[in-house]
């Protein structure tokens, strides 16, 4: 019974990382999913900073629809994963305001993959490559 539940696990992983991180076969899709999850609250459904928290915070929420218009019209995928991520300061962003979600999601990977020898990085990594393609999606043209 364990082999089988490890064995779907490892399928489980496999199926969302073979996808690209952004829609499964099923029509997850994991990135909105993150964001819906962990980002709305501050950035707002739409990006722009319009969240339910946002009034409640210091710091301007930033608009996350402009990120390519800000760097020359390229979406800046390793900027984004670092300050997703948390876990290593990026000169030049500033205090830190937002959470750090590289922490959050490590946690959740311990809890989830206790004693099964997974990949806790690997989970991070799938979570915060997600998001980043779903805030690729959310560019203004």
């Amino acid at each position: 019974m364990k082999r089988a539940k490890l064995s779907l696990l490892v399928t489980s992983l496999a199926a969302i990382a073979g996808c690209g991180f952004a829609v499964a076969a099923d029509g997850v899709d994991l990135g909105r999913h993150e964001y819906e999850a962990n980002c709305v609250a501050c950035h707002g459904v739409d990006g722009r900073g319009g969240g339910p928290f946002a009034e409640l915070l210091k710091a301007r929420i930033p608009d996350l629809t402009v990120l390519s218009k800000n760097n020359g019209g390229v979406f800046p995928h390793q900027r984004v994963y670092r300050v997703i991520d948390g876990r290593e300061a990026v000169q030049g962003h500033g205090p830190r305001d937002m959470p750090i979600w590289g922490e959050d999601y490590l946690e959740r990977a311990e809890k989830a993959f206790f004693g099964y020898g997974l990949s806790r990085e690997g989970f991070v990594r799938s979570r915060i490559l997600a998001l980043i393609d779903y805030l690729h999606r959310l560019q203004a043209e």
